[in-house]
């Protein structure tokens, strides 16, 4: 059993990203949610997460900030990055401020499954 943060601005996404992890066959004890960075930051300082699902584009702070911030804390739960943006620069950037690795939307269960199954 695991737990998950998952800070997207569309609450359909979070949606989505929850169900598609339980249709992969990940067993989740907890989904924490959070609508940007700012609110994702909140939930770290009192919950405890096996992974952390992040979008990059959106509102507040996004998630390249995010990702820094939360390195910044001497966080290191593994965060990956879930996002539409295509930009290997992008990409790249992310990864130099401490995200694990980066799934693009759209994405399928099974490739939740290949991407995460060495973190939950």
């Amino acid at each position: 059993m695991s737990s998950v943060l998952i800070v997207d601005d569309s609450s359909t996404m979070r949606k989505i990203i929850t169900r598609s992890l339980r249709q992969a066959g990940f067993v989740l004890d907890e989904i924490f949610e959070a609508a940007d960075g700012f609110a994702g930051l909140k939930a770290l300082e009192t919950a405890t997460v096996d992974l952390i699902l992040s979008d990059i584009n959106m509102p507040n702070m996004d998630g390249l900030e995010f990702v820094q911030r939360v390195r910044l804390r001497g966080i290191k739960t593994p965060i990956v990055m879930i996002t539409t943006e295509g930009g290997e620069d992008t990409i790249r950037d992310a990864m130099a401020r401490g995200a694990t690795c980066s799934i693009r939307k759209p994405f399928t269960p099974d490739h939740l499954q290949e991407k995460l199954g060495s973190f939950l």
